[in-house]
C-alpha cells in the first residue's frame, strides 16, 4: 500500500524565520512537507507551478507598516488567494560566536527591517557600531559562522538552538508590542466561511491623477459603513503619478455591505485585484452601524424589484 503523499508549504527560510512560526500556526500544514524559499518571489513561484500548495509571507508589521515587496508581488502575479492570517510578536537577541563579549561587537549583521527595529538598543550599548545587511533573519546569524565579517547578529529567540552562538543580550526591539502579519496564500478561489470577525483584502488602482480621484476610491467603502483597517499606495512603475493602493477592509464578501462596496470600486477602477476574504487573526468582531445590515440591503433590493415589476 503506496504511503500518502505530503502536501508542500513554502515558507522563507531557513528554520528559525518568524514565517516558519507563522506557518506553524496553521493546523493543515502540521505534518505536511516545510519548503524553506529565499525570498517571496520564489514563495509564490511555488504556489503558481503546484510545487506548494500554499505560502506563507509576511504582509504588514506593526512598527514598519507595510511589506512592499509582498505587496507588490500579490500585484503583478495573478490567481492568487489569501485563506488565512496569522500575527507574531516579534523580538530579537544579540548572538555571537563562542567567546565574543558584547564590548567586543564592531560590526552587526542583521535583516534591514530587524535591524531598523533595534536600531535604538544597538545604538545605546553598541555605539558607533557598523551594518552588514542580511537577506533574512536566520541568513545573518548564520553568516557569523560563514564569514568573520561581523561580530555579531541581530536574531530570533532560539536561534542558539540551531546554530552553535551565544546569546549576549536578548529583549533588544525597541518596541515590546512589535507585531508581524503574515498570510497564507494559494491559489484556491474557494472563499473561507464568514465568521462575523473577518477581512477581504484587494489591490486597487487609481483610474486616473486627478484631484478627488483617492477620496471617490475612498467613499465607495465610506458610504456602505465599511471600515479600512489598511490603505497603502504602492507605485505602479509605468509613470509618474500613477499608483496602486493595498486595502483591508473590515468584513467579508459575502456582507451584503462589503459586496455593495466591491461592486461599487469595480465601476469605479479599471483594475480591482481581490485578494480573497478570511477570518481575522485577532478573532475581533466587525463592527459597523445597524443601517448596513445585511436585512438593510436586501430590503432595498426587494423594494426596487417591486417597483421594476410595476408594483
Amino acid at each position: 500500500m503506496s504511503e500518502t503523499r505530503k502536501l508542500s508549504y513554502s515558507f522563507l527560510g531557513p528554520a528559525g524565520t518568524f514565517t516558519e512560526a507563522a506557518l506553524a500556526q496553521v493546523p493543515e500544514a502540521r505534518g505536511q512537507a516545510w519548503r524553506s524559499v529565499n525570498n517571496v518571489g520564489e514563495a509564490l513561484a511555488d504556489v503558481v507551478s503546484g510545487r506548494s500548495v500554499a505560502a506563507m509571507i509576511a504582509i504588514e508589521n506593526s512598527v514598519d507598516g507595510g511589506v512592499s515587496a509582498t505587496q507588490d508581488a500579490l500585484a503583478k502575479v495573478p490567481d492568487l488567494r489569501i485563506i488565512g492570517e496569522y500575527l507574531v510578536p516579534v523580538n530579537f537577541v544579540l548572538v555571537a560566536r563562542p567567546g565574543t563579549e558584547l564590548a567586543d561587537v564592531k560590526i552587526v549583521a542583521a535583516h534591514p527591517v530587524a535591524y531598523a527595529q533595534c536600531r535604538d538598543w544597538l545604538e545605546t550599548h553598541v555605539p558607533h557600531h557598523g551594518h552588514i545587511p542580511a537577506s533574512s533573519n536566520v541568513a545573518a546569524p548564520a553568516s557569523l559562522l560563514e564569514t568573520e565579517q561581523a561580530d555579531a547578529a541581530v536574531a530570533p529567540p532560539g536561534i542558539e538552538n540551531h546554530l552553535d552562538l551565544t546569546v549576549l543580550a536578548t529583549d533588544i526591539g525597541d518596541n515590546p508590542n512589535a507585531v508581524t502579519r503574515f498570510v497564507l496564500v494559494s491559489r484556491t478561489t474557494a472563499i473561507p466561511e464568514r465568521t462575523g470577525a473577518d477581512k477581504t483584502s484587494l489591490i486597487v488602482e487609481l483610474p486616473e491623477d486627478r484631484s478627488g480621484a483617492l477620496l471617490e476610491l475612498l467613499e465607495q467603502f465610506a458610504t456602505r459603513g465599511v471600515n479600512l483597517s489598511l490603505i497603502q499606495s504602492r507605485p505602479i512603475g509605468d509613470a509618474l503619478g500613477r499608483y496602486r493602493f493595498v486595502i483591508d477592509a473590515d468584513g467579508h464578501i459575502h456582507d451584503e455591505r462589503v459586496a455593495d462596496a466591491l461592486l461599487g470600486l469595480r465601476r469605479f477602477s479599471p483594475k480591482v485585484i481581490f485578494l480573497g476574504s478570511y477570518p481575522r487573526a485577532d478573532l475581533q468582531q466587525n463592527e459597523y452601524t445597524k443601517r448596513y445590515d445585511d436585512d438593510v440591503y436586501i430590503g432595498a433590493r426587494a423594494w426596487l424589484d417591486a417597483l421594476l415589476r410595476g408594483a
